[in-house]
């Protein structure tokens, strides 16, 4: 996975919702939508993103559909959003060293 496409696929306001409560436990459609302000075909396109970005794993059980949170993808995810935090820092302390040195 890579992590800019989990990015881009998380920048939706309603998919981050659908991812959200996938989060939570593995879920049918039907459960993600319910309460949201969108259709359920809506919900199923969300999904369809936050899968092609492999950040959700899709399995049957029976007639229905059940998604969940792909552990594997939010490790990666967290690992770049990491570096990205320990990169921004050390540009911070860098510009406090230099200011300091003037």
């Amino acid at each position: 996975m890579a992590y800019e496409a989990a990015l881009a696929a998380l920048s939706d306001p309603t998919r981050r919702l659908v991812f959200e409560r996938i989060l939570a436990a593995p879920r049918p459609v039907a459960a993600i939508a319910e309460g949201l302000p969108v259709s359920r075909p809506a919900v199923s396109q969300h999904l369809k993103v936050l899968k092609e970005a492999g950040l959700i794993t899709e399995r049957r059980n029976g007639t229905r559909r059940l998604y969940a949170a792909n552990p594997k993808a939010l490790g990666e995810l967290r690992a770049a959003i990491e570096a990205m935090w320990q990169e921004a820092l050390g540009g911070m302390a860098d510009a406090i060293y230099e200011e300091r040195e003037r």
